[in-house]
């Protein structure tokens, strides 16, 4: 039976989304894992969107809290309001509740991606302050550190993403994910994958 990843996120302008898309590249790139994508409900009206000049949604579907528990391993990818992830997905953390009676996450690896407006908008308080989700879930917080090598340490280029995660820098929403953001998510899709099988095959 094929290992399940969920990619779970809540993308504006589409910059977390292209992230999500690449780590489920590198989930799959791991033998006998099945990784799929998913977004989160949007909360805000379509008319102040059309004021945000966000883009129309992907067609990617909709998660509803309870489907989380089908997945074996799961990453959770949101833009950065104020430090902290994006209203929309806190939302949907909001009606976990039953989840968390039920005790259904517990051990379940999960890491963090994310997006921000610039390099003082919250690259690390963002998961920092996300960390606390899978814990009082109970999972396995499985972040990168530094083993993706001397990119971590580029310096010749903004680069966002940090030893929590992969990540990027939306600036005005013009700015797109650069060669190093996208390889930088396709490495965390294949560690947490890898993680995930690990744990499934010894349970």
């Amino acid at each position: 039976m094929a290992v399940k990843v969920y990619i779970v996120y809540y993308s504006m302008y589409g910059h977390v989304e292209q992230l999500a898309r690449q780590i489920k590249r590198g989930a799959e790139s791991v033998q006998g894992v099945e990784a799929k994508l998913w977004q989160v409900p949007e909360t805000l009206p379509n008319g102040v969107l059309h004021k945000l000049n966000a883009p129309p949604k992907s067609d990617v579907p909709i998660i509803e809290p309870d489907m989380l528990n089908g997945a074996d391993g799961l990453i959770f990818g949101f833009p950065t309001r104020f430090g902290m992830m994006a209203a929309q997905f806190m939302d949907f953390l909001d009606k976990t509740g039953p989840l968390w009676l039920q005790q259904d996450l517990v051990g379940k690896p999960a890491g963090l991606f994310y997006s921000t407006g610039s390099q003082g908008g919250g690259q690390e308080t963002t998961p920092l302050t996300a960390i606390t989700m899978l814990a009082h879930h109970g999972m396995i917080y499985v972040p990168i550190g530094y083993t993706f090598g001397h990119c971590m340490f580029e310096m010749e280029e903004v680069k966002g993403g940090s030893p929590y995660g992969a990540g990027t820098y939306a600036g005005d929403g013009t700015r797109q994910v650069s060669e190093i953001e996208l390889l930088q998510a396709f490495y965390q899709g294949n560690i947490l994958a890898t993680i995930t099988k690990k744990l499934k095959d010894a349970a």
